[in-house]
């Protein structure tokens, strides 16, 4: 018999041990990949690119933030742009590594 532990991190056996549980994989339509950069930027060009394709191969949502509209996005990225947040937590800053980003939208 399984028997799913308080917070579903655990899970205790018919013979009292605990292992961990597995975790879903979560449906990347379920994500959020956010870009956040600014006009006339080749690297968010690049990174545009590169979102789009894995953003719309898997069905993922896909948004972009423009620094120069958002004092406080400007103050926390300007030195890191383009900057990819999957789900609102930083991913990636200056490259997007597409096999890395497929990784995080399929985990």
């Amino acid at each position: 018999m399984t028997v799913e532990a308080p917070g579903g991190d655990a899970q205790a056996s018919h013979n009292g041990s605990v292992t961990p549980l597995l975790r879903r994989a979560k449906n990347p339509a379920d994500r959020t990949v956010t870009l956040i950069g600014k006009p006339d930027c080749h690297l968010c060009e690049q990174a545009r690119e590169v979102i789009a394709r894995v953003t719309a191969e898997l069905g993922a949502g896909f948004e972009e933030r423009d620094i120069t509209q958002d004092q406080e996005l400007y103050r926390k990225y300007w030195e890191q742009i383009p900057v990819t947040l999957v789900d609102g937590r930083q991913h990636d800053f200056w490259r997007v590594d597409e096999t890395r980003l497929r990784a995080a939208l399929t985990r």
